[in-house]
């Protein structure tokens, strides 16, 4: 499967880059073509103009080629930490320049924190942003806190806790996999309806 895993924080000391990274990894680990989209390296600006308002061919270069990516993912990752109860605004972002590009693939959520509660609230939010956004949302879902204790910067596991997101993470990704291929078979057999 071609997994996408989107991290979206703009702060200078980003720990959840380490989630992402693990992530990113252990799905390729798996045999799945895993790439990991960091919404700083992309640099969409603040939203003016979703993708499809742009005339064809005239959308700003960097924003085609994640379209294309996006269009031809089977599933997506999205690791989200939590700003004052709510999502990162450069995560947000960048999946508002895009709509119809998400339909009818699933999402999975990994939140994190330094503290923990491990990002449950943006988590809650994701799960009801994403299925507006045509994404069925998986029922697993990972949550890592505190992140510095679970992660080392590289997104190499740490301790009891990184055994724990370890054991986590098989469940996680065997959930995502059904999904993405019940989606896959589905979209061969029958044309979405809209």
């Amino acid at each position: 499967m071609n997994i996408l895993i989107f991290y979206g924080s703009y702060r200078a000391d980003r720990a959840g880059i380490r989630l992402a990274r693990f992530l990113t990894e252990r799905f390729a680990g798996e045999g799945h073509d895993a790439q990991l989209v960091d919404a700083q390296e992309v640099g969409l600006p603040m939203l003016d103009r979703m993708y499809k308002e742009y005339p064809k061919g005239e959308a700003p270069p960097a924003m085609e080629a994640l379209a294309v990516r996006i269009r031809t993912a089977d599933a997506f990752v999205f690791v989200t930490g939590e700003y004052n109860w709510g999502p990162q605004p450069g995560l947000k972002n960048l999946t508002d320049h895009f709509l119809e590009e998400w339909f009818w693939r699933p999402a999975a959520i990994a939140s994190y924190s330094a503290g923990r509660l491990a990002g449950a609230r943006a988590s809650s939010i994701w799960h009801a942003i994403l299925p507006e956004m045509g994404m069925p949302v998986i029922p697993s879902t990972l949550t890592v806190g505190p992140i510095a204790a679970t992660l080392d910067a590289d997104g190499r596991p740490l301790g009891d806790a990184g055994a724990s997101l370890e054991r986590a993470f098989g469940r996680f990704a065997r959930d995502l996999a059904w999904w993405a291929q019940a989606a896959r078979a589905q979209r061969e057999r029958v044309a979405p309806p809209y």
